[in-house]
């Protein structure tokens, strides 16, 4: 008996499990039908999102940076008030400075605030190098090309009344900080802050300067305000470029990126100031403006399209064609994965990054979104214009912005041709 009973053993194969197993009670019952009822609970309807917010609703939750703009866009809600500027000459830069004021600055060398509640300009006193430094005639000056805020929000720097020289002011007073003097020969084209403290320039005479604001150069508050004059930590010459048009800082790579006219991008290292390295663009023609994504990626836009850049090799991952022959792309930057360009001929244009595709109307699934810029002023007058050169007038669009919230968006441009005077701005809410 014991043998058989050994030779049972042996023979027995193991259990094999089952494919389905089936329990009737288990100790997790509870918990995941209480967690199913969460699932079902979860809304992504934006006014749920809003209402339960304000009922208290503790769990974190929020929306994509661009997810007003787009929905904004795709439904065509946008709206165009235009800005009387009066006589003012081309608008070149733009940056919101609060949830009611623009700043922004001229080719007639003037440095504007709007209040978009009340409609008021106020011009910006301009600040004045001290008389060694190197001076430009009065008739050779290009007016403010770049407006930039740090981080923080506490320091606003743009060009001097020389427009060699930059200017910094304090947020939110607008109050003079300090004129950095001695580091250009020729206009300065563009700015960047790389944190609360440290600013590079570029400048049509190819030099990179960086400048550095300390709390000494910020005066005390006195009766009459007054600013000091700085020099420039360092000043380095841009090897490979002719007249440097733009300057960007890119975070995620801490490298500073440079666009010159010859159609060469330039990469620097932003803790050493040390030029690393410089490539040549597939175009050459009118490379004017330069932005970069959160995530690194860079665009680039030309006379013909605008190029999509990858910051780690500096290759060309996409050329987006503008739709509009001729048109040139004057400016560029990223909301999120969205991103807008301005072109000379009054149209803004809205690039899906994810879709890889311009944005298309959620009104009408057969165009693409855009938004057409009202003409502005112009003088002589636009019917002169356009008898005179055959070509129907529409202003460039220099610059565009969004506010805080992705919103709201102010445009602002001019005519393109250097021999045309005369401006455009417009508000999209």
């Amino acid at each position: 008996m014991r043998l058989r009973a050994l030779r049972l053993e042996r023979s027995r194969k193991p259990d094999k499990p089952e494919d389905f197993v089936c329990y009737e009670d288990s100790d997790d019952e509870e918990e995941s039908a209480s967690a199913e009822k969460q699932i079902l609970n979860t809304s992504y309807n934006f006014v749920d999102f809003v209402r339960g917010r304000e009922m208290g609703g503790r769990e974190p939750k929020w929306v994509g940076p661009e997810y007003g703009s787009r929905h904004i866009l795709t439904h065509e809600m946008f709206k165009e008030y235009s800005v009387s500027l009066s006589n003012m000459n081309k608008v070149f830069c733009s940056q919101w400075l609060s949830d009611r004021q623009v700043v922004f600055g001229t080719k007639c060398n003037k440095l504007m605030v709007y209040d978009v509640v009340t409609q008021r300009l106020d011009q910006i006193p301009s600040l004045q190098g001290r008389r060694d430094s190197i001076t430009m005639p009065q008739d050779q000056q290009c007016g403010i090309h770049s407006v930039q805020i740090n981080p923080s929000k506490t320091l606003l720097a743009t060009g001097a009344r020389n427009s060699s020289e930059i200017a910094v002011y304090r947020l939110p007073t607008l109050d003079p900080v300090c004129v950095g003097e001695g580091a250009h020969r020729d206009w300065v084209f563009d700015m960047c802050w790389l944190d609360d403290q440290f600013l590079v320039s570029g400048s049509r005479d190819t030099r990179m300067a960086l400048w550095r604001v300390q709390e000494d150069d910020i005066a005390t508050k006195q009766e009459v305000p007054t600013y000091s004059h700085v020099r420039a930590l360092a000043v380095k010459e841009c090897k490979s470029a002719q007249k440097v048009r733009a300057v960007a800082f890119n975070k995620s790579f801490q490298e500073i990126a440079a666009l010159s006219l010859n159609g060469y991008i330039h990469i620097w290292n932003a803790e050493t100031f040390k030029q690393k390295l410089s490539r040549k663009l597939p175009s050459c023609q009118e490379n004017v403006c330069l932005a970069v994504q959160d995530a690194g990626m860079y665009a680039v836009g030309c006379r013909s399209y605008t190029l999509l850049l990858d910051a780690r090799t500096l290759q060309a991952v996409k050329k987006i064609s503008p739709r509009y022959s001729g048109c040139g792309i004057r400016s560029a930057s990223f909301q999120g994965n969205v991103l807008t360009i301005g072109t000379g001929v009054g149209i803004l244009l809205f690039y899906d990054l994810r879709a890889g595709k311009y944005l298309e109307s959620s009104i009408n699934s057969s165009r693409t979104v855009h938004l057409k810029a009202s003409k502005g002023w112009v003088f002589p007058d636009e019917e002169y214009i356009d008898g005179f050169q055959h070509i129907k007038y529409t202003p460039a669009i220099y610059t565009h912005c969004y506010d805080s919230s992705g919103t709201r968006l102010f445009t602002a441009g001019g005519p393109l041709p250097a021999n045309l005077y005369g401006n455009y701005a417009g508000l999209w809410q």
